[in-house]
């Protein structure tokens, strides 16, 4: 193609140094996580809420472990979402699919049911599951191999996510605690996104060509594809059977002791899997090393997420109980505080974009692992201010929401040099026949820091004098690692060998 025909071609496209494909993925993500974080924005306050006034009147243990099992779950299920792109649809066909499953189940938990929330829930995480890791796939496939556009393509991508995930809060937050509307409004908001979403989708997504169309290691034989369909189909029976028996009362289960139990079993899942891969996935020697490097970011991941994640449950109870929200006749909705880091990522995303690729070029780019070191610094720093601010609330007083502010600044700080850094460095050192499933692995991640921060934020609902020393072992734990792991980070680095995207391509084989 000439210059002057790309030239052409980039008229009109919001990214023209980019490939096409990614304003589409850019703005289907963009409605996703519009409907994700407007939900969950709302869920722990219409939990705890009393039944009279619209909630569900549990306590904040219960609601909080039901928080952690819920956003465990959504990256928990991006496991078999991304071997079901890998081996059956392709990573499109996901994202399309996925999108219709968490419209609907927006849409459910507008009904003012118990049951149809629980419902709600899950097919939210079930629809997550598939969409969530191969839409990110299909944002490193639409780069060649050793393309330094790479970085900052991702980094774009997420700024999206949190154009949505700002706008949600805001647009859900508002209607669920206005007294004009109430809480099921807020979660039918989340719906109407998803389904912008899906129409746009629809409309632009010939823009992507082949990248993800087809699955890349389907079944060699029919025989294979209808065990890989069976096996999917026996799952979403017993999802259904565990629903049903929930729903009637012969289950009742206990959210707190579930959380516990599901923490375990996600270490040694990815324990067996990373087992698995080294042992038996056919890997090459430099592929092994790789692998062992990402293990590595998985625990550091999750560490991260573990803390990050008290953004929707403990710091969004100390936004609604602890701080100062009533300004003149106007008392801000705390649900509106959640969209303070999506807004912060809108702000540093094009900095750090810029940052990364500027120092790229001077040979002065940091190492992905002591990247992930400075995020998990910057977390403990963020709940050092906590820190500070639950001595005040401690000593009997209500403070300022710059507070929670300067946290979620930190934070926002952190997950831009982890987040984005992380997804790309996945794809990048993933086995290539293995990339949906790592994905899914590097979501894996991010369900055990949620599941650890639902059962942390249980142990904030004790005395309020508790809460400095909380913190502070909060802050020691993080940061430490973060010390632990920038001390290490030239022996990791190391470790990955020269970039694989600077390697030749050799030939793949089939497990």
């Amino acid at each position: 193609m000439t210059a002057q025909a790309e030239a052409t071609r980039s008229l009109g496209r919001l990214f023209p140094q980019h490939p096409a494909g990614l304003q589409t993925l850019f703005f289907t993500e963009m409605w996703e996580r519009f409907s994700y974080y407007g939900m969950r924005a709302l869920l722990v306050l219409f939990m705890v809420n009393a039944i009279e006034t619209g909630g569900m009147g549990l306590t904040d243990q219960v609601a909080t472990a039901i928080y952690g099992l819920y956003t465990a779950s959504v990256y928990l299920l991006a496991l078999p979402g991304g071997w079901i792109a890998d081996r059956l649809l392709g990573a499109q066909r996901c994202i399309w699919f996925g999108g219709i499953v968490i419209m609907l189940g927006h849409f459910t938990l507008a009904i003012p049911s118990p049951y149809a929330f629980f419902v709600g829930l899950l097919l939210v995480a079930l629809g997550t599951g598939l969409l969530k890791p191969n839409i990110s796939t299909v944002v490193g496939e639409l780069y060649a191999p050793g393309d330094p556009r790479r970085d900052a393509g991702f980094t774009i991508f997420y700024m999206g996510i949190n154009i949505g995930g700002a706008a949600g809060p805001l647009i859900c937050g508002y209607l669920a605690e206005s007294s004009s509307f109430g809480w099921h409004y807020g979660f039918a908001a989340a719906g109407v996104g998803m389904l912008f979403g899906l129409i746009q989708f629809k409309l632009t997504g010939s823009k992507l060509g082949d990248s993800g169309r087809e699955p890349p290691n389907a079944p060699s034989d029919a025989r294979g594809s209808r065990r890989a369909w069976l096996a999917v189909s026996l799952a979403i029976l017993a999802l259904v059977c565990v629903a049903a028996l929930i729903g009637a009362g012969a289950w009742r289960p206990d959210p707190v002791v579930i959380a516990g139990r599901a923490s375990v079993f996600i270490v040694a899942l990815a324990f067996v899997y990373f087992a698995w891969l080294l042992l038996f996935g056919g890997l090459n020697g430099d592929e092994k090393r790789r692998v062992l490097v990402l293990i590595v970011l998985f625990f550091a991941a999750a560490m991260f997420w573990a803390g990050f994640e008290q953004a929707g449950s403990s710091l969004n109870l100390f936004a609604e109980r602890f701080t100062q929200r009533q300004f003149g006749e106007f008392e801000i909705p705390a649900s509106w505080l959640q969209a303070t880091n999506p807004i912060l990522i809108i702000l540093l995303a094009p900095m750090f974009a810029a940052l990364w690729v500027n120092l790229a070029r001077r040979n002065m780019d940091p190492s992905t692992p002591a990247k992930f070191a400075l995020g998990l610094i910057l977390l403990g720093a963020g709940f050092g201010v906590m820190f500070f601010a639950a001595k005040l609330v401690a000593a009997g007083d209500r403070v300022l929401p710059t507070w929670l502010i300067l946290t979620y600044l930190l934070h926002s700080m952190g997950e831009l040099t982890l987040s984005p850094v992380g997804l790309s460095a996945t794809t990048k050192l993933a086995p290539r026949r293995y990339v949906g499933q790592m994905m899914g692995v590097w979501f894996l991640a991010a369900a055990l820091g949620s599941l650890l921060a639902g059962l942390l934020a249980g142990a904030f609902t004790g005395d309020v004098a508790d809460m400095p020393g909380l913190y502070q072992q909060i802050v020691l734990t993080t940061a430490g690692a973060g010390l632990i792991l920038l001390a290490a980070s030239p022996w990791v680095t190391r470790l990955a060998g020269r970039n694989p995207e600077q390697q030749q391509e050799v030939p793949e084989s089939r497990s």
